[in-house]
This record gives C-alpha cells, sequence and structure tokens, in this order.
C-alpha cells in the first residue's frame, strides 16, 4: 500500500521540479561554432611563432647557396655541401622571389613555407571529405592537422619537417585508398607528388613510404594495389630526380659523396646506440611507443594506422643518422602526436553514444588542441626562441654585421652554422665560403698531428684539406670581402683548445698578404670581426 502511494505521488513531485536546461539548436550551434574557434588558437599562436625570428639555420643557409647558386655560383664546385641537389632546386622559388621582388630573402622563404604548409592542409582536408569519421574524429583532425603544420616552430622549414607534415596527408591518402571512398585521380596524383618531393630530401626518409606501403600491400591485397596509380607516380618522381643526378650533377655523385663518406658521419652525433638515450630521443620515444601501442590496434582505423608507421619510419630516419638533434627527432613527434589524435578520437567516437558524441566533440578538440600545442613548448627551443632572439647571440650578431658590414660580402670563418646563420641572412651579408662551416677541416683533423704544432704542413695535407687550404686562401686574394668574421673555437676533436683558424689559414702567404688590408673592429661571443681598411 504504502509502495503504491509512493508510486502515485512521484508524477506530482517530478512535476514540481524544474526542467533541466536545453539548449535550442541555435544556441547549441553559437557554442560548438566559438569551441572551434578556441580548438584552432594552438595554431594560431605556433604560426606567429613561425613568423618570427629567427629563421631556422639550415634553412637559413640552404637559402644562401640557393641565392648564390642563382647569381651564377656551381652547385658542388663553387658551393660545397652533402645535401642532394633537391633541397638547393627547391629553393630556387624562394631565391627567385626575393632577387625579382621587394621580399627580403627571408620574407620570400617564410611565404614559400607557409603555401606549401597551406597546400598540405588543403589536400587533408580534400582527403578528410566523404571520409567515414565521427564527430570527435572529424572535430579533432579539423583542428590537430593545421596545428601539426606549423608545430614544427624553430625548425620550420628544415629538410624533416617538411617531411613530417607531408606525410600526413599521405597517410590520409593511405586510409582512402584502404578504406574508401575512391580518391579523384588529380587529388590522388597531387597528395602523391608533393609526398614524393618530401621524402627524396634524404635517402633515410624513404623508410617512411616503404612501411606506409607495405601496410597498404597488406590490407588491399596484391591485385588491388597493382591497379594503384599512387605507388607508380611516387616510383616515377624518385625515378626521375635519381636520374637526373648524374646527368646534371655530376660533380656530387664523383666528389661530394666521397667526402660525406670519409667526413661528415664522424664530425659531430652521440651515435646509434647512445643516440636512444639522449634527452631527446629520450622524450620521443616513450611518445613514439604510445602512439603504436594504440594507433597499430584494429579499432583505430586506417589513418591511424598509416600515420603510426609513418612515425616509426620517421623514427628509423632520425636513428639512421645518430644525431639526435631537435629537427631529427621532431618528426617523430609530429607524427606520434598526429597517431594518437586520429586513434583517441575513433576511440571516443565508439565509446560515447552518438548524441553525446556530437556534443562532447568540439570541447574534445579543445583539449587535444591544447594538450597538443602545450606538449610542442621544448626548453631552448620554441617558444623561447622567437621570444629572446634579440638578446641570444644570433640577434646580436645579426645587429653587429649590421652596423658594421653594411651588407658587404664577408668570409667567415666558423665551425658553426648556428648562429652565423641566420645572422648573415638577416643582415643582408653574403658569406664567400665554399661551404656552410668548416666542417671539411672538422673531418681532416679528428686526429691531431705530433709535435708541438696542431696544423699539418700544405705537404703533409690529404686532397681534401688541401683544396680547403688551397682554395680559402685564392678566393679570399681574388674578391677580398667586405669583411671577415672569424669565430675562436674551431672545435677539432683531435685538436682541442689548440686550433685556431685565422692562425691556420694565415700560414698562406697569399691568404696572409690579402689580410693585411683588413683592421680588427672587435669581438662578441667568440667571434673575432675584421673590416677592410678604405
Amino acid at each position: 500500500m504504502a509502495h503504491h502511494d509512493m508510486e502515485s505521488a512521484r508524477p506530482e513531485v517530478d512535476a514540481a521540479l524544474p526542467a533541466p536546461a536545453v539548449d535550442s539548436p541555435g544556441a547549441a550551434l553559437g557554442r560548438a561554432y566559438a569551441l572551434n574557434w578556441i580548438a584552432g588558437v594552438p595554431a594560431l599562436c605556433f604560426l606567429v611563432l613561425v613568423l618570427m625570428p629567427p629563421l631556422n639555420h639550415d634553412v637559413a643557409a640552404v637559402l644562401d647557396f640557393a641565392m648564390r647558386w642563382l647569381d651564377g655560383g656551381r652547385l658542388y664546385g663553387d658551393l660545397i655541401d652533402i645535401n642532394p641537389p633537391l633541397i638547393f632546386i627547391l629553393s630556387l622559388l624562394p631565391a627567385a622571389i626575393a632577387k625579382y621582388t621587394p621580399l627580403e630573402p627571408h620574407q620570400a622563404l617564410l611565404l614559400c613555407l607557409l603555401a606549401h604548409a597551406a597546400l598540405l592542409w588543403r589536400l587533408s582536408v580534400a582527403l578528410r571529405q566523404d571520409r567515414a569519421e565521427g564527430p570527435v574524429e572529424a572535430a579533432l583532425l579539423a583542428a590537430a592537422i593545421p596545428l601539426l603544420m606549423v608545430l614544427p616552430g624553430s625548425d620550420f622549414g628544415q629538410r624533416e619537417t617538411l617531411m613530417a607534415i607531408s606525410a600526413i596527408p599521405y597517410a590520409l591518402l593511405a586510409a582512402r585508398r584502404i578504406e574508401g571512398p575512391p580518391v579523384p585521380p588529380r587529388l590522388a596524383i597531387t597528395a602523391a607528388v608533393a609526398a614524393a618531393l618530401a621524402f627524396a630530401l634524404k635517402p633515410h626518409f624513404l623508410a617512411v613510404p616503404m612501411l606506409v606501403e607495405g601496410f597498404v600491400l597488406w590490407r588491399r591485397g596484391l591485385g588491388r594495389a597493382l591497379a594503384d596509380p599512387v605507388p607508380a607516380v611516387m616510383g616515377a618522381v624518385w625515378g626521375a630526380y635519381a636520374l637526373s643526378i648524374p646527368l646534371l650533377f655530376p660533380a656530387y655523385l664523383r666528389e661530394i659523396v666521397p667526402i660525406a663518406l670519409e667526413f661528415y658521419g664522424e664530425i659531430h652525433g652521440a651515435g646509434p646506440l647512445s643516440v636512444l638515450v639522449t634527452e631527446l630521443m629520450g622524450a620521443a620515444l616513450p611518445l613514439l611507443l604510445l602512439a603504436a601501442a594504440i594507433g597499430l590496434r584494429g579499432g583505430s582505423g586506417s589513418a591511424a594506422q598509416a600515420l603510426s608507421l609513418a612515425a616509426i619510419g620517421a623514427f628509423l630516419s632520425a636513428w639512421v643518422q645518430h644525431k639526435g638533434w631537435t629537427y631529427h627527432v621532431l618528426p617523430v613527434t609530429i607524427l606520434s602526436l598526429a597517431a594518437l589524435a586520429a586513434a583517441a578520437a575513433r576511440q571516443a567516437d565508439r565509446w560515447l553514444p552518438p548524441r553525446r558524441a556530437r556534443a562532447a566533440a568540439p570541447v574534445l578538440a579543445v583539449i587535444g588542441a591544447f594538450v597538443i600545442g602545450a606538449y610542442a613548448v621544448r626548453g631552448g627551443e620554441t617558444p623561447w626562441r622567437q621570444i629572446w632572439f634579440a638578446q641570444e647571440q644570433a640577434g646580436r650578431l645579426t645587429e653587429w654585421l649590421r652596423r658594421e658590414v653594411r651588407g658587404g660580402s664577408i668570409l667567415v670563418l666558423s665551425p658553426e652554422i648556428l648562429p652565423v646563420y641566420p645572422s648573415v641572412i638577416y643582415a643582408k651579408s653574403r658569406p664567400t665560403l665554399r661551404t656552410m662551416s668548416t666542417w671539411l677541416l672538422q673531418g681532416a683533423y679528428r686526429t691531431c698531428p705530433a709535435g708541438q704544432s696542431p696544423y699539418r704542413q700544405p705537404a703533409e695535407m690529404g686532397t681534401v684539406e688541401a683544396s680547403v687550404f688551397r682554395t680559402v686562401a685564392e678566393d679570399f686574394a681574388r674578391r677580398p670581402p667586405r669583411a671577415v668574421l672569424v669565430s675562436r673555437f674551431a672545435h677539432m676533436r683531435g685538436c682541442p683548445d689548440r686550433f685556431d683558424l685565422l692562425e691556420y689559414f694565415s700560414r698562406d702567404p697569399l691568404f696572409a698578404r690579402t689580410f693585411q688590408l683588413f683592421r680588427p673592429v672587435g669581438e662578441m661571443d667568440g667571434y673575432r670581426l675584421y673590416v677592410r681598411r678604405g
């Protein structure tokens, strides 16, 4: 009886309680729209950082070589570097823009890099159209992909980061090839060519498409894979590039590759085993393992699986180089974060009821974007390098060169690319050394000569060292530059604290006579500056 009374009274009690608030469709749509904009804030912040100085030092050095090549220098003759020619070919575009328009070189380069990132983003958007995505996956990928395109920050434009961001639409293309719907041929070819060019920048990068294409082959079967034009297009790009090197750049294979094999690998780096426990690689490895554990699961979807395999390929590329530098490791981070975002979003769509998933999607996209952005803030790099540029070594050197060199040519004798680059680019100075640094001498002096002097006599020099010793003096005398910048720290592993670059080259009478035309200006952070008299 009491139970019956309680049941009959419940409707009256419920009627007395206030009804839960329900947003109108317009209010819910407005809130979702606002949250989508908030989810884009991290991408906007990183975009601002990309536009701020400094330009990455290696990127600036490549741009300088491209400008010198465009002005008549011979690549792999007057300009010596171990990089294959593709990055210099691509850099001719910003070099030409800077030469024939009012834009400064670094502005032209940033314009091209941002246009490239925008193209990859638009490719990603197009490849996601008509794809079976849940609301959380759609919202999170819409926020994460543009963020990942500018996430490199201080390393924006590095070859590794160009490869990493190009791998994102390539992984989405792989997912469409597996899951469907069919990709429009023009879109597939554009994405394939963009990816093939990025993977061709360094031989190590080919680990990424090898893993991803193997995954596509396994999922689709041999018959469907053979009818797929994407591998053929990418193979054609690589084949044409490989054939162009001996035809158009024979000196690269004849002279540069032997020098690189003999000298470059031993100059820097922790080694293949030690690199695994360096600070940067040690931090990226747990992220990669987490991405692989979650992203390679069957329920994570083909996009997450392809991105996870791309992250593993990026790790293999970094490991082979055994340096552990920031830009070597960054692709592992970018692609692991992309894989985790795709896998976690797919899992959220599976766990949540459809209505709750639609309501939660904008909030989860905001959380995911801010977590990715916060994870990417690195000690000593982005955003601190941009914030403190004017007070750091590169910023101070830029102002010094602007004041003393005034856009003239400059001979730089330094084992370091940073801070020389990007300072010479910002100061509009024109380097004259045939290499980006004195790395060839570092390779030649892995052991120090016996005796009191740390320098070999010309008769004792090997072919490479003798060529450097002679050509530096000859170039210096033929066209004396406006200034000479010399580092006190030669970083010769075999002769620590004994090797003075200025003293080394001054042993050549031609160099010594030419150097008498210069007067000392001062010293800053271990760099001595001399300016030509008159």
